[in-house]
């Protein structure tokens, strides 16, 4: 059975090449620990990826991580791939509703 554990956004910096998101997992057992996920800034300037979508883009990559290690990844810091940026896009991605103006296709009766 997984122990309970804490996921908590605390912040990002954005750098030269990359915006850096850091999250704090905390569980009951032992001392918080902190973990580092980067988005690559050329996925923001080319509209990838929509800044407001970031910190939940890499919530979810140190879920998963979290959930592969039993709450203990051996790395501490993440980047977040292309493909996973494009998971996420079309995961999320609103489909436009049907204009009900549309021609209906014709049936023979």
């Amino acid at each position: 059975m997984s122990e309970h554990i804490i996921v908590e956004f605390v912040g990002f910096q954005s750098k030269a090449l990359a915006r850096e998101y850091t999250f704090t997992v905390r569980e009951s057992a032992s001392e918080p620990r902190e973990f580092t996920l980067t988005i690559a800034n050329e996925a923001f300037v080319s509209h990838r990826v929509r800044y407001q979508d970031a910190p939940q883009i890499c919530s979810l990559k140190l879920h998963r991580e979290l959930a592969t290690y039993a709450n203990h990844p051996p790395e501490t810091h993440f980047c977040i791939t292309e493909a996973e940026l494009d998971d996420y896009r079309s995961a999320h991605t609103h489909k436009p509703p049907r204009s009900p103006y549309t021609h209906k296709p014709q049936q023979d009766f």
